[in-house]
């Protein structure tokens, strides 16, 4: 299916393929043609011609290793009048090479390759010329391939370029440019479409593909009122969508932009190793010429200038690090860059906002109280219900949701709703006015007396609820008590960053010191803080670094961006805030606080892994170097180990955990 796409892409009437893999097809936009002349096309199109131009894709990819293979082969059976041109030829390339590196920035290792190159031809050594040229190309195709593939991992994350999109307008489906779609516009997406926009359903029901967001593999049911992101994919079913986020404010567009800067950015550690490579190479000079000096035998010093450090250095610590946030991504983590790996791998300190990271920051009914006797728990929620149903908050949310799962549900007809802004709404029933909100707001500004019992409101913040508070005609009629459920594998997760070497785990909330000190109790945290400003969240942060602290701060509000940019890592969940997304340097793609932990152990192994590459590399270079000096290795051998370590350690880097 993949071979066919490709070979049907290269067409110049196909616009894009792309491979369904759930339902086993093909989608195709395509330009310039009728549907029927498409068709025909494509019936033309055999098995045969697929295979024989996928074989001449691969055959195509090993052709720059055909020259020089090729001279390796004639030089053993060349006459000796012809050695010389021949493997000139095709040794020049590198020869000229080194020559730019030592005008350009001094004895390098390419340098060195190319002297021993020079030395093998000077000495009529043609073999070893040509194998040392060949290996050459064959570790730099590899190579390349390498850490094209590891930058490829991660732009495979990027949704695929949308150039046109369906909308509605009046009634009538418009095929408009994307560049176009405006916020408002009523955006039609079609079964194998990707989703263009961020907004709201307003029709229709669709089964997604949201693993490019997510991570996660199954589909997902999508309906009017639920949220759509773009760069997920519609594998079934039509929906229209509200666009709130278009362009460079959608969800996909920012990744890429992530993505795209993350290719960019280098960690302290594969610095260290690039310093590190450059500065060998005069110890590599060097011993060249101590066994030069001791021997006069040229074939040692050809064989030492094979021998050096800069390849796997350099190389398989950045591939090494791509390869672990490639990981991440598939695991629900985008991270934004390879110094931030390197930095929650280093990290002993976390710090957790408490609403929608610990808890799902999603409220539910826990308990109706009636201080009317004439008034069931039921008849309470179902009129406050019919009243919130009005207002999209997440406790106006939380109560109808309680009120419509209940058998005993009924509706209050109303009058309209006014909303009173941070306080509550209001509403006539029956012609009795209808007050619902916060005590301050029914006590101090409506003049409601509370006739209810201390003991009650305090029991229930000490259960860390929060309540809302009815009045009919008047009078306190009840009291609804919500909860904002913790994660289920919130104390798990806790549990996990412990054992991975995380000693300091924070809690930090604006809720009141009771609410607060249950779920601490609940997760086993010992440190935590309540009742606090976006303000007092900063200087805590700010505190913890200067006294040493290498901290992560996972949030997901508004409030929480400055404490994001502060700390040492910031992790932004998946439901937060625009502006927490941008200020944090990892951003989680599905709703799982369990990713936290899986990623602070994939950063603790990816380290793991670039050290043991780093410490291979030293270690079998330095006896590849230590043989060649004392004459134990020939050039050709020093060139096979030298490169063929290279390439092993760049393989162990792109390898899964």
């Amino acid at each position: 299916m993949q071979e066919i796409s490709v070979y049907i892409s290269l067409y110049d009437w196909v616009r894009d393929v792309r491979v369904n893999r759930e339902t086993q097809s093909l989608i195709l936009h395509y330009k310039n043609l009728s549907s029927d002349a498409v068709i025909e096309k494509l019936k033309n199109i055999s098995v045969g011609d697929v295979e024989s131009r996928t074989l001449e894709g691969e055959s195509s990819k090993l052709f720059p290793l055909t020259m020089p293979l090729a001279v390796l082969g004639s030089v053993l059976v060349l006459p000796q009048s012809l050695k010389f041109p021949i493997t000139f030829l095709a040794t020049y390339k590198n020869i000229l090479k080194g020559g730019k590196y030592l005008l350009k920035g001094g004895i390098t290792s390419e340098v060195l390759e190319s002297l021993a190159i020079i030395i093998s031809l000077q000495r009529k050594d043609y073999f070893a010329a040509a194998t040392t040229n060949f290996l050459l190309e064959f570790a730099e195709y590899i190579e390349e391939n390498i850490e094209k593939k590891s930058d490829a991992m991660l732009q495979s994350l990027l949704v695929p370029d949308i150039k046109e999109v369906w909308v509605e307008n009046e009634g009538v489906d418009l095929l408009i440019p994307f560049e176009d779609v405006k916020v408002g516009d009523i955006v039609i997406i079609n079964a194998g479409d990707t989703v263009p926009v961020d907004g709201t359903i307003i029709s229709g029901e669709a089964s997604v593909d949201e693993s490019s967001m997510s991570g996660e593999a199954i589909p997902v049911k999508r309906s009017r009122g639920d949220y759509a992101i773009s760069g997920t994919i519609l594998l079934e079913g039509r929906i229209k969508i509200w666009a709130e986020q278009v362009g460079e404010q959608s969800a996909s567009y920012k990744i890429a932009s992530m993505i795209k800067s993350s290719l960019e950015s280098k960690s302290n550690t594969q610095i260290e190793a690039s310093k590190l490579a450059d500065k060998l190479v005069p110890v590599t000079l060097g011993l060249a010429g101590i066994s030069y000096l001791f021997t006069r035998d040229l074939e040692r010093v050809a064989a030492v200038f094979q021998a050096d450090y800069s390849c796997a250095l350099k190389l398989a610590t950045p591939v090494a690090f791509k390869s672990g946030m490639y990981q991440a991504a598939n695991e629900g983590a985008l991270i934004k860059g390879a110094d931030i790996l390197e930095k929650i791998s280093q990290a002993d300190t976390i710090i957790f906002d408490k609403t929608g990271t610990l808890s799902t920051g999603k409220l539910n009914v826990k308990e109706v109280f009636s201080l009317d006797d004439s008034w069931s728990k039921e008849d309470i929620l179902s009129l406050t219900a019919s009243i919130e149903e009005h207002y999209f908050h997440p406790i106006a949310e939380a109560v109808v949701n309680a009120a419509k799962s209940c058998d005993m549900y009924k509706h209050f007809h109303h009058t309209e709703v006014e909303f009173i802004v941070a306080h509550g709404v209001c509403a006539f029933v029956d012609g009795k006015k209808v007050l619902i909100g916060s005590r301050h707001f029914l006590e101090d500004d409506e003049q409601i007396p509370f006739l209810i019992s201390e003991s009650i409101i305090e029991n229930e913040y000490e259960k860390g609820s929060t309540l809302l508070y009815i009045t009919y005609d008047g009078k306190l009629l009840g009291m609804i008590s919500l909860y904002d459920e913790t994660r289920q594998n919130a104390a798990q997760t806790i549990e996990r960053l412990k054992n991975l070497g995380i000693n300091n785990i924070v809690m930090l909330t604006g809720d009141h010191i009771q609410k607060a000190n249950s779920m601490a109790k609940e997760l086993g945290i010992k440190n935590f803080h309540a009742q606090l400003t976006p303000q007092d969240k900063l200087e805590i942060v700010k505190k913890l670094a200067q006294d040493g602290s290498k901290i992560i701060f996972v949030g997901d509000g508004i409030n929480d961006a400055p404490s994001l940019a502060q700390s040492n890592v910031g992790i932004a969940m998946q439901r937060g805030a625009d502006i927490a997304r941008v200020s944090a340097d990892v951003v989680l793609l599905e709703d799982d606080i369990g990713v936290i932990a899986d990623i602070k152990e994939l950063a603790d192994k990816t380290l793991k892994r670039v050290q043991s590459n780093y410490n291979a590399t030293i270690a079998i270079n330095s006896a590849i170097l230590l043989l060649a000096t004392f004459g134990k290795l020939s050039p050709v051998a020093a060139s096979v180990l030298h490169n063929g370590t290279t390439i092993a350690v760049l393989a162990n880097a792109m390898r899964k955990f």
